[in-house]
């Protein structure tokens, strides 16, 4: 008896679900109808091209500010380009050539004895409490004599 019970409760929920079922997916139904209808596809096409239009000219308008923007950097770069040629002749003019020296400098200059620090000096601007006081010609020179000797 007791399994009988049980046999028709799970009968009734099963139709209570079937019932729930079908009154959603009436109401589904209903609201794809009115969805359906109240839609316009002619206006719904014209709307699509419509954004298809001003996408592709944004697009335009992006390509044509990208260009722009090329161009003046692809422009500064060639202003430096410049710029590199210029001090090159000038270096050039005053006897200075940067790649030998720079071949040239020592390669095994770093110890592994700690440095002390009196040796090391502290960059100073010329003229700021220099010993030097004279043409800054001068001063630079004596800061470069004075690095020669530390190394």
């Amino acid at each position: 008896m007791k399994a009988q019970l049980q046999a028709i409760s799970l009968r009734i929920q099963a139709v209570r679900s079937s019932d729930q079922m079908t009154r959603s997916m009436s109401e589904a139904t209903g609201l794809l109808a009115g969805m359906n209808r109240t839609m316009n596809l002619p206006q719904l096409q014209r709307i699509s091209m419509e954004f298809e239009k001003q996408s592709d000219l944004m697009g335009q308008r992006q390509e044509f500010m990208d260009e722009a923007i090329d161009n003046v950097m692809g422009d500064e770069v060639d202003e430096d380009e410049e710029a590199d040629e210029i001090v090159n002749k000038v270096l050039d003019e005053i006897g200075v050539d940067l790649n030998s020296q720079l071949q040239s400098t020592p390669q095994n200059l770093v110890s592994n004895a700690p440095i002390a620090e009196t040796a090391m000096g502290i960059a100073e601007p010329i003229g700021a409490g220099s010993e030097f006081h004279g043409n800054p010609d001068d001063d630079l020179q004596a800061r470069l004599n004075t690095l020669k000797k530390q190394t």
